[in-house]
């Protein structure tokens, strides 16, 4: 074999079509049987959108315009300049990617690595040989963490719940409500569904953090849950590589900053051919470069915003100031909607906006 993928989420099924497309001989190891849900805010930027569609691989969802920022009675609208993205439930999403592989006749299998051994000539996981193995296992990857390749983490963790309403769309942009101490992202999944997403450092249940956004709750009020309250976290893991002998990680496992930019899956769809084209070309040290210059953009951006948001005052005066400098906010969302990899926002002028560091501590309890 000449690739193992071991996780069989979007970032190591997409991994795997680009595989075998480069004519390679791959097998997916997932230790969930089929289709798998996951607690994820279900918002495709128009890059990842480009990408599904070019692996024959695009889901029904609805159609996303852009981003608007919800604080109070204050709103601000940025739409997308590089085509629409859309809402796509994550089983939804995880299907079609499930679908294209197995039609491809790509071998996936529900199994859990356990051992990973490796030399010169290839990488054996529980008695299984393969010319390389690339770990996308998720964002608490044991592969990275039996490597080595987890560093410590400084920041109060942030993390994730999400529930989809029975209700129908009032918006076709993904609508990022404010509070004090969290964010509620409203994403259009479905002509009659609608997926709602917090993130916060908080301690609490889903509806404990939604009576942060009275308006936002009073709008959901009597609709039909659809599903469990599902959650993910610690959101921020730091790597210190992406690549250790012949094993290269991708997607989540490669490292995450936060879900504040919504890149997630973009950026895993871009990391996938990279990752190929390394084992391919057994320059596994240019994936390494090309993780750094995919993920740059996301990485400067959502720190940036992390840096202002864990200051309350800063916090409170961040869609006041979207709705002074529209120019601002509509180059960030822009920046976000571009395939990774593309140059990042800058100033009229060309001049580029300047960064935020990221704070060490959060100040909300």
């Amino acid at each position: 074999m000449d690739l193992l993928v071991v996780g069989g989420g979007p970032a190591g099924l997409a991994t795997a079509l680009h595989a075998v497309r480069a004519g390679l001989d791959v097998a997916v190891w997932e230790r969930r049987a089929g289709v798998v849900d996951k607690a994820c805010g279900e918002g495709l930027m128009p890059g990842a959108v480009t990408a599904l569609a070019a692996l024959g691989a695009l889901p029904a969802g609805h159609d996303l315009r852009g981003i608007r920022y919800v604080a109070g009675a204050r709103r601000v609208d940025a739409d997308f300049g590089a085509g629409a993205g859309r809402g796509v439930r994550r089983t939804t999403l995880h299907a079609a990617l499930r679908e294209t592989v197995l039609a491809e006749g790509v071998r996936v299998e529900q199994r859990t690595a356990h051992r990973v051994e490796q030399d010169e000539d290839g990488v054996s996981v529980d008695g299984t040989r393969a010319g390389h193995l690339v770990a996308a296992d998720g964002l608490h990857s044991p592969i990275r963490r039996a490597l080595g390749l987890d560093r410590p983490r400084r920041v109060r963790p942030r993390h994730g719940l999400r529930r989809h309403y029975e209700l129908a769309p009032w918006s076709d942009h993904v609508e990022v409500h404010w509070a004090r101490c969290a964010e509620a992202y409203v994403t259009p999944v479905a002509d009659d569904l609608v997926g709602v997403a917090v993130l916060t450092a908080a301690r609490g249940s889903f509806d404990d953090h939604l009576a942060a956004f009275p308006e936002l709750r009073e709008r959901l009020a009597g609709a039909r849950h659809a599903g469990p309250v599902r959650g993910a976290g610690p959101l921020r893991q730091d790597t210190s590589a992406r690549t250790a002998g012949r094993v290269l990680l991708v997607g989540d496992a490669a490292g995450y900053v936060d879900a504040l930019t919504g890149e997630g899956i973009a950026l895993a769809l871009a990391q996938a051919p990279a990752a190929v084209r390394a084992v391919t070309s057994g320059d596994l040290v240019g994936y390494e470069r090309e993780w750094r210059e995919l993920t740059r953009r996301y990485r400067w951006l959502t720190h940036a915003l992390l840096g202002v948001t864990r200051v309350p005052p800063a916090r409170a005066a961040l869609v006041p100031l979207a709705q002074r400098l529209p120019w601002l906010f509509s180059a960030t969302v822009d920046a976000l909607a571009r395939p990774a990899g593309q140059h990042r926002a800058s100033r009229p002028g060309g001049r580029p906006a300047a960064a935020v560091p990221e704070g060490e501590g959060d100040m909300c309890p």
